[in-house]
């Protein structure tokens, strides 16, 4: 069993990532988006993405829903790896947020 402070070299199968981030501010406000990913997407090169989608936090009257892929796993040492995500949301209101950053390690470095 693979806890959350193991570091582990290689892959790990059936993780997920967990991110909390604001949106962009547009129209005077922001919203923050509370996140946990698919398991991973196997893609070329023995890399993987995450799937992701949802609805950014309640505000200013409004929701947003996401959909969207991370970017490939990004070693960061010691058998943990990140993944970058950069995605707009859907438009309400006449307009749409930019979420945008890194989620949480998870063990494996790849």
């Amino acid at each position: 069993m693979v806890g959350k402070d193991d570091f582990v070299q290689g892959f790990v199968p059936n993780h997920n990532h967990g991110s909390v981030d604001y949106t962009s501010v547009n129209n005077g406000h922001v919203h923050l988006c509370l996140d946990v990913t698919s398991p991973p997407v196997m893609i070329k090169d023995d890399n993987h993405v995450h799937y992701t989608e949802g609805y950014v936090v309640f505000e200013d009257g409004h929701t947003h829903y996401y959909q969207a892929y991370s970017g490939p796993a990004i070693p960061v040492g010691n058998g943990m790896h990140v993944h970058y995500y950069d995605f707009y949301t859907t438009e309400a209101n006449g307009h749409r947020h930019l979420v945008k950053g890194v989620d949480q390690p998870a063990p494996g470095n790849k």
